[in-house]
């Protein structure tokens, strides 16, 4: 997005936002610390983040006038200005001269009428029906992709992975072939601690790394078995979140190093797949969990398929604002929220067709929106406090993954971040969720700020469900940049565990990746509202002090952290 437009586009967002906030501080076009100190006053201390500023972000945000604020959509370009507007309102500085760090896209969108994925054995071609028994999809930015007589390979977990002695690719060669791939890790599937991590997923049980080991293998297609327990959601999330336009960064070679197909196949296509190869799925998922499987070629059957594709290439963008720091400008704390949806599918059955995304991710925007004011109402911190909001998340955190490999500072000088995404509006709770638990130094800093608040401590419950691994902050932890990823707990109360483990379990049974993630004038928002006041305390002292946080010792991430800071 052009920066020259913001002017223009911002008097009419602001307009937008005006109906539906109480006004807060309407002339102010700079923080009101620096007005106060012009004043010759001290400045203010802020005040505590309001639930109805929260809700009046979220409101407008999610509306239908953001359209599900798809990437590379009116909607979307609809959201940056409003996220813009609020930052330039709050005197965040731009860097470069824009808010705007482009994100070189492309979109492909299957044409299912067009394409096909079948499977050839002595019982003649069977096609899969699209959506009810498949989704897929290629990376290779092409209007046709095919392949013809594909042998299929069972690769069990689909992990290389040394640390952990585990191989599933050795002595098997699966170049030109069809892998079939389970969900998720073996520590999960056996609970095993002395395998991977046990019960809590590692990067190697997600989606992402799948495909990509399977390209680095030669595969043709890849296809993940779907099971709702391992992969913690269900063929309906699938369906929303792979059917339909999906979204890449632009690539030097065109995808032409990812395998031509990838695909989700439902549980009951791959039983009927394996049975054609006289092979049991209840004895390939027992043995794919033991240390030693070798892949297992399924007989008789033979994959081919063609996938026709409309292609769009675009630029989106992530919004990007910095309050600079009075001492050490050029020290920066971080915060991030993924401003992307799934946008407005009519495809998707039903009357109400808009992904409004309230909860995923207009929560996550509009908590980084009143961080970002309570900063600015207060004293200058020492270091410089940078807000992200980052694009095309739901596509593969894109957005965020082009700001940490373009980052517009460099990636030594931030000292920690917090990440935000998804916040369910539950009632007050007696704990803070801390994902991905026992990583980092910042956990401690949390800690103590929730303990000062009457509030404990605990570990994300469904670890196997690799939460740690599936928001923007993991691009910037790759790179060594610690970062913590909180959430307002379900010890609710009133209600207990019990409650609140009903409202989560509704959510994401009933509203994740639906068109009825939507806002409710009912949501009780103190819980959240407090969850992000804490998360501005964290950052506030981080901004505050001298001192680098890092990974825990031993954790995945520090040494990129320690080689970051060496430098």
């Amino acid at each position: 997005m052009n920066s020259r437009k913001l002017a223009t586009a911002a008097l009419v967002i602001l307009v937008l936002f005006a109906c539906s906030r109480q006004p807060k501080d309407e002339a102010v076009q700079q923080p009101a610390a620096e007005v106060a100190e012009a004043a010759g006053n001290a400045p203010a201390t802020p005040m505590p983040v309001s639930p109805e500023g929260l809700r009046a972000h979220i409101r407008t945000l999610s509306s239908d006038e953001f359209a599900g604020r798809a990437p590379a959509s009116p909607g979307g370009e609809r959201t940056r200005q409003y996220i813009a507007a609020e930052f330039e309102r709050l005197g965040l500085e731009p860097i470069g001269g824009s808010y705007f760090q482009d994100v070189p896209l492309v979109e492909s969108n299957v044409v299912p009428e067009k394409s096909f994925f079948g499977l050839e054995g002595v019982e003649g071609l069977s096609t899969l029906s699209y959506k009810t028994d498949i989704v897929y999809w290629t990376k290779h930015v092409a209007e046709e992709v095919s392949f013809e007589g594909s042998d299929l390979v069972f690769v069990g977990y689909g992990i290389v992975a040394p640390e952990y002695q585990w191989n599933d690719y050795e002595g098997v060669d699966v170049r030109g072939k069809t892998v079939v791939i389970l969900i998720n890790d073996p520590g999960y599937a056996t609970g095993d601690p002395a395998l991977f991590t046990g019960k809590a997923m590692t990067y190697y049980g997600r989606w992402t790394y799948k495909y990509e080991e399977a390209a680095r293998q030669g595969a043709a297609a890849a296809l993940i078995v779907h099971d709702t327990g391992p992969a913690a959601y269900g063929w309906n999330v699938v369906e929303t979140s792979w059917a339909g336009p999906q979204i890449d960064l632009k690539r030097a070679d065109d995808g032409a190093s990812r395998v031509k197909v990838e695909a989700w196949i439902s549980n009951d296509a791959a039983k009927k797949l394996l049975t054609r190869g006289n092979l049991s799925y209840e004895a390939l998922l027992e043995a794919a969990k033991t240390r030693g499987f070798k892949a297992v070629p399924i007989p008789g059957v033979k994959a081919s398929a063609k996938v026709t594709n409309s292609i769009r290439r675009s630029a989106d963008a992530n919004v990007v604002g910095v309050l600079r720091g009075a001492e050490a400008p050029n020290e920066y704390v971080l915060y991030t929220a993924h401003w992307d949806h799934l946008g407005d599918d009519p495809d998707a059955g039903g009357e109400d067709h808009i992904f409004n995304g309230a909860v995923d991710n207009a929560t996550g925007v509009a908590a980084i929106l009143e961080i970002a004011e309570k900063f600015a109402t207060g004293p200058r911190p020492r270091r410089s406090v940078m807000f992200a909001a980052v694009t095309a998340e739901e596509s593969g955190l894109l957005g965020s993954a082009y700001m940490a490999e373009v980052p517009p500072v460099p990636l030594k000088d931030i000292v920690g971040g917090v990440n935000i995404d998804g916040m369910l509006p539950t009632p007050r709770a007696k704990d803070v969720i801390v994902v991905g638990a026992g990583k980092s130094e910042l956990e401690d800093i949390l800690k103590a700020k929730a303990e000062a608040r009457g509030l404990y401590i605990r570990p994300d419950a469904e670890p196997e469900k690799g939460y740690f691994y599936r928001s923007d902050h993991i691009s910037f932890a790759k790179k060594g940049v610690p970062m913590l990823y909180a959430d307002s707990g379900f010890d609710l109360v009133d209600g207990g565990e019990a409650a609140g483990r009903a409202l989560l379990d509704a959510y994401t049974a009933e509203r994740y990746h639906q068109p009825s993630d939507e806002f409710d004038e009912s949501w009780d928002l103190s819980a959240m509202a407090e969850t992000v006041d804490m998360l501005h305390e964290v950052g506030a002292e981080l901004a505050a002090s001298d001192k680098w946080p890092n990974w825990r010792t031993g954790d995945e991430f520090r040494a990129a952290r320690d080689a970051s800071r060496a430098q």
